[in-house]
């Protein structure tokens, strides 16, 4: 579990010293780091318990880098940073560590902390880990358009977000393929492990709606106001996400048809009834609907398939990398100018 309400797990002694960071005045091309193995990537392993981790590195080296930092799951906690030879930097980032440590349903994983330095040239000095007891979360509730999608190419865009937030917060994203906002309240993985862990304070995202193919208005409504409610039960701040549009243009090079723009089966406009809900029960709203629309009809129907798996999978509902990356973007910039997260801890 992660760190909360309940008692926060040590880093062992052994682990810590381990960590230890490294400050020479010029970092060699590919010092030796406890934990660490490997040159391009550098990749570093800690056995630590779930919960909430610090990480400090110390990138750059003799010669220019550009170095990438993932965490776990291929989450981007740290975009591609350059360092000019000889002058390293000091980069922070807060790591939640779960089990399982992607999607909740899906494979667990390896336990502890694993961290992979990459890019066209990475480079790595130091590192140090520590734990992060009570450091403010924000939850991610959503399908796998979201999640932490195990395989490559496929990418969700709360995998991206961790890069665009300093240390100080811990992304908990516990969006799982296939969910819709009924099977994501029943599942036991989902609501029901996720609602204890929110503390006073944390923020919850909730994007559901690619899903809820067959859901009655009645029925869609009642599932979100049931989230909400009992997120704000809890201490905390829940925030509605509407769900990025479908790659499906029409012939004019617009996406203003119902399989774009999420109206279901039944006919039920799904971002809509989330806008209708955000201002009936006075909850933040970020449009990612209205935004991936902007983005996808700018760049039309060539240009905007390297967002989408369109080349690689015929798919023009799931992201690429790049899609994911650019999505997580709007979702830090709407966090951002509403004031739900405070702005030192945005990069």
């Amino acid at each position: 579990m992660p760190l909360g309400r309940r008692t926060a797990l040590a880093l062992p002694a052994a682990v810590a010293a381990l960590a230890a960071l490294v400050t020479p005045a010029v970092a060699d091309p590919a010092p030796t780091l406890p934990g660490c193995t490997g040159t391009a990537p550098v990749i570093c392993h800690f056995d630590v318990a779930p919960g909430a981790y610090r990480v400090t590195a110390r990138i750059g080296g003799a010669t220019e880098g550009r170095t990438t930092v993932t965490a776990e799951t291929r989450r981007t906690v740290l975009g591609e940073t350059p360092t000019a030879a000889g002058r390293p930097v000091l980069r922070s980032f807060t790591v939640q560590v779960r089990e399982p440590e992607g999607e909740p349903t899906g494979a667990s994983g390896s336990p502890g902390l694993d961290l992979t330095f990459g890019g066209p040239a990475p480079l790595l000095a130091g590192l140090h880990v520590s734990p992060a007891p009570g450091v403010p979360q924000l939850f991610l509730i959503g399908d796998s358009t979201v999640c932490d999608q195990l395989g490559s190419p496929y990418t969700g865009w709360g995998q991206e977000l961790p890069q665009y937030l300093r240390a100080g917060v811990s992304v908990a994203n516990y969006a799982d393929s296939g969910e819709s906002s009924r099977t994501y309240l029943d599942q036991p993985q989902l609501f029901p492990a996720v609602r204890p862990l929110i503390n006073r304070g944390d923020t919850v995202l909730i994007q559901l709606a690619h899903n809820d193919k067959q859901t009655t208005e009645a029925d869609y409504r009642a599932n979100l106001t049931a989230m909400i409610d009992a997120i704000r039960a809890e201490g905390g701040r829940p925030v509605l996400v509407t769900p990025i549009v479908r790659r499906w243009f029409n012939a004019d090079g617009t996406l203003d048809n119902g399989t774009a723009l999420l109206v279901n089966g039944l006919g039920v406009d799904l971002p809509a009834q989330i806008r209708l809900l955000a201002a009936e029960h006075d909850v933040p709203l970020v449009d990612l609907t209205a935004l991936t629309r902007q983005r996808v009809e700018e760049l039309g129907p060539e240009g905007s398939k390297a967002l989408y798996l369109t080349a690689e999978k015929r798919d023009n509902t799931h992201t690429s990398e790049r899609g994911a990356t650019e999505y997580a973007a709007m979702v830090r910039d709407a966090l951002r100018d509403q004031h739900l997260l405070p702005g030192r801890l945005f990069r």
